[in-house]
């Protein structure tokens, strides 16, 4: 539960957000509103897919929003012979105590890096879903919570490469948002040579922010006022791929709810304590289009999900200015 003495000190903790926004943005040239959607998904509670080809910085990504951070972080690199166990944990028999004792797995961490998530079995892949869902993981029976703040950062190879396996609906579901990094610019590419070249930049960075303040601000987001003709332009435009032509399967109820927190969380980094239907139509792309399968027809076609979205943002109406409800800046949660 957030406190009086909480909200009063919300103005350090957006400054605490931008330090964590710079040391990455230090390390992964070029890419600004890459770095902006996975720190929106942190501040969300929700889990980030890095979908690209090798070599593009994925896992550079993660593993330094993971370092920028002062928490604790585990790596698991997913491969066809990675068991379940391997991740969510075992219990072992102590022969001298003559009793079951568990050993965690990679999953026990704040931030946990999956690297080339889709390189796994899809068996091996459904040991996430409990813990990136429910933040616990079961085994023989016990329930063991996980750590707050909680993050999956995983990276994964397009699905026609060599050694892939498709990830199910249900573990697609599971992520709040997908971003591909992308070919750098050929200056950015030229200034990773003078940076890259010698040292990995991992090396100097250190952590410029505490776990215990992405708690608070997470607590801060969870704040943030949405009127509701904005959250019904957020239901409508999930409901509306439920309908489309173009797609056999739309956006679960869990899609609105990761919708409406990753726009919340996109309102306080823009310094607002309210959110606006331009913070729904920036975001609607990276939480939808990936949860979305389109027909058959429409692969032919080369439809993408994404550009199925974006139709969907042109037809559907937006809030009136009027209508939004909008909060004047200061009126609600101090500090943003």
């Amino acid at each position: 539960m957030t406190t009086y003495d909480d909200r009063a000190s919300l103005a350090d903790l957006t400054s605490t957000a931008e330090r964590i926004r710079q040391s990455v943005e230090g390390v992964i040239e070029g890419k600004p509103e890459v770095v902006r959607l996975a720190l929106t998904v942190l501040l969300a509670e929700g889990h980030l897919l890095i979908e690209d080809v090798p070599g593009v910085g994925k896992t550079m990504l993660a593993k330094t929003l993971a370092k920028s951070i002062d928490c604790s972080v585990q790596r698991i690199q997913f491969t066809p012979d990675l068991l379940p166990s391997d991740i969510t944990g075992v219990s072992i028999y102590d022969q001298q105590r003559r009793e079951f004792e568990f050993k965690p797995g990679a999953i026990f961490a704040q931030i946990v890096i999956g690297d080339e998530i889709n390189r796994a079995s899809p068996k091996t892949q459904s040991a996430l879903l409990e813990s990136m869902e429910e933040r616990q993981v079961t085994i023989d029976g016990t329930t063991y919570t996980l750590p707050s703040p909680f993050m999956v950062v995983a990276t994964q190879n397009p699905v026609e490469m060599e050694g892939t396996y498709p990830l199910p609906e249900a573990q697609r579901d599971r992520f709040m948002a997908r971003v591909s990094v992308g070919y750098p610019s050929p200056d950015a590419e030229l200034q990773m040579l003078d940076v890259h070249g010698g040292v990995s930049p991992l090396d100097d960075l250190t952590a410029v922010a505490h776990a215990h303040d992405v708690v608070k601000l997470i607590e801060a987001v969870r704040e943030v006022y949405v009127a509701p003709p904005v959250r019904r332009y957020v239901v409508d435009l999930v409901s509306a791929t439920r309908s489309h032509p173009d797609l056999r399967l739309g956006a679960s109820p869990r899609a609105t709810l990761h919708l409406l927190r990753a726009v919340k969380a996109s309102a306080a980094l823009a310094g607002r304590d309210y959110v606006l239907p331009d913070d729904v139509q920036q975001l609607a792309a990276p939480v939808l289009a990936h949860r979305l399968l389109p027909t058959a027809q429409a692969q032919l076609n080369r439809r993408t999900a994404e550009q199925v979205v974006q139709d969907i943002l042109q037809r559907t109406p937006v809030p009136a200015a009027h209508a939004r409800g909008e909060m004047p800046p200061g009126a609600g949660i101090r500090g943003f």
